[in-house]
């Protein structure tokens, strides 16, 4: 396989990581840990509709499963450019 699509891999899982990250943080908190440490109790009273809530579930586990993929297929072309055994 070439270089070029290593190097889209990997532009692609930083994108998602930094995506990922992002979504994780707009969760709002359960318990009150972190997110109500940086604000999530003054966001979570102005974005309580469920439905905003399950679709911003539903995009950080298609992310999530984005980014798997891409570290899936960043490992399997590591193994076949290196000979694999």
């Amino acid at each position: 396989m070439p270089i070029a699509f290593a190097y889209t891999l990997i532009v692609l899982l930083v994108i998602t990581s930094i995506l990922l990250t992002l979504l994780i943080l707009l969760h709002r908190g359960k318990g009150g840990g972190m997110s109500s440490m940086f604000g999530g109790g003054v966001t979570s009273s102005l974005a309580g509709s469920s439905v905003a809530e399950k679709n911003l579930d539903r995009y950080t586990v298609l992310v999530g499963i984005v980014w798997f993929a891409c570290i899936v297929g960043l490992g399997l072309w590591l193994k076949t450019t290196q000979g694999g055994s």
